[in-house]
């Protein structure tokens, strides 16, 4: 099995806390799992529904309509914060397909991650504040450039932007920080392995739900897309750094859910997953 950290003081504290209610409360406003929009993502200045991008929107990768009336936040915000100000923000990146947790007004992990997200497609610098240049890119937001457009519900990785991208119908449904292969050397068997996330057409192939203790450590609701033991899951640390020993790691709670958007089945017809830099 590959890319995993021990669970720590995660699993038993913040996942147990966090409720069934709460995070289907909180799925059903982002507009996630039922795969309706919001009323906020139905706005102007969301990123457009279709997935059929052509060659030269996606080397342009073009922004999104301006006229959206998010109003930024006076001050800039960070993790920890609370306020109205953070409660919009929260609707914005759901609006924007980018999970940012219950919208609550509360400046989270959750949060803290859908950010990170968003500036990794904006290309901004990667540090979680909500500054002056993230502002901009709220009002301003630049649109994802998916590729494979001709098939209409797929998972898109992307190694380099550090992203996962779940398109539903040609329309993007979700857009999730990851954290990959970190690239250096570990032993396994009588040997060392290296930690690289293949990249590659694969398949939603099979998935074990919970906790799984694999060689390398413990997995969250991991949905296997090799034989080799590469997955798609959940983890205790999600970093902005590539880390893992190869699989793609997601936030604890998209990996809650997010299995349940995939047709996954052995027979190779699951749903198709693409990796690429």
């Amino acid at each position: 099995m590959k890319g995993v950290n021990l669970m720590g003081k995660w699993r038993h504290g913040r996942l147990a806390a966090f409720g069934a209610t709460t995070l289907a409360a909180a799925i059903a406003a982002a507009g996630f799992a039922s795969g309706t929009a919001s009323a906020a993502a139905a706005k102007p200045g969301t990123i457009a529904a279709s997935g059929a991008t052509s060659t030269a929107a996606r080397q342009t990768a073009p922004t999104v309509a301006a006229s959206y009336t998010y109003t930024p936040s006076t001050r800039n915000l960070r993790e920890g914060m609370t306020g109205a100000d953070v409660k919009a923000l929260q609707s914005r990146l759901a609006a924007l397909k980018y999970y940012p947790g219950p919208i609550d007004g509360a400046f989270g992990t959750d949060t803290l991650e859908a950010v990170w997200a968003f500036q990794e497609v904006q290309r901004l610098t990667v540090d979680g504040v909500v500054g002056t240049a993230t502002k901009y890119a709220l009002v301003h937001p630049r649109a994802y450039p998916t590729r494979y457009t001709h098939v209409p519900t797929r998972v898109e990785v992307n190694l380099t932007v550090r992203v996962l991208v779940f398109i539903r119908n040609h329309t993007i449904a979700l857009i999730s920080h990851v954290s990959t292969g970190g690239h250096y050397w570990y032993p396994c068997g009588s040997g060392e392995c290296y930690a690289n996330t293949p990249t590659g057409s694969f398949r939603a192939l099979y998935m074990i739900k919970g906790w799984h203790h694999a060689a390398l450590g413990y997995m969250y609701n991991p949905v296997y897309f090799n034989y080799s033991g590469y997955a798609i899951h959940g983890d205790s640390s999600v970093p902005v750094k590539p880390v893992s020993h190869g699989c793609v790691r997601i936030p604890m709670d998209i990996a809650q859910w997010f299995y349940r958007d995939l047709h996954i089945t052995e027979n190779g017809s699951g749903t198709p997953i693409y990796i690429y830099k």
